[in-house]
């Protein structure tokens, strides 16, 4: 069975681009472009993992994130941004991964495959505060920093 991803998203091409990307390695994308359309597709969808543009219109990118969050707190996220400095608020969010753009695919693919394989119970500690793996992939470095 496929694994389904939720990608919320305020740019079409973005969403387009990266919904054929993830179709060709076998995931079942569902999209929003906007706060109240993640959260509408998300009542109709349930989904494994969900890749949110913290820039998404309308809202503010991480109090959409503690909305959805609290919501659904075993739910796999990785947030994307063009802001800088976001790394402390994403280590304080409980959000598994941060990336900035622009998108490194091939480490998006990879982050993606081990968020969708991590075990909830690492996803309630993270939300929790406590100690766990947390990847932080910035836009033009070779490796990701991984922060325990």
């Amino acid at each position: 069975m496929k694994n389904t991803i939720l990608l919320a998203d305020g740019d079409p091409a973005v969403r387009r681009m990266l919904s054929r990307l993830l179709a060709e390695e076998n995931y079942f994308v569902v999209s929003a472009q906007n706060a109240d359309q993640m959260f509408e597709v998300w009542s109709h969808s349930p989904v494994d993992l969900v890749l949110l543009d913290l820039d998404v219109p309308e809202k503010n990118g991480w109090e959409m994130f503690q909305r959805f969050r609290t919501l659904h707190p075993a739910i796999a996220i990785i947030a994307i941004t063009s802001q800088p400095n976001q790394i402390f608020p994403a280590l304080a969010s409980g959000v598994g991964a941060l990336m900035e753009k622009p998108l490194d695919l091939p480490k998006l693919l990879r982050v993606i495959r081990d968020l969708v394989d991590e075990p909830s119970e690492t996803r309630r500690a993270r939300m929790e505060g406590r100690p766990v793996e947390f990847r932080y992939l910035p836009p033009k470095r070779n490796e990701s920093v991984e922060v325990p």
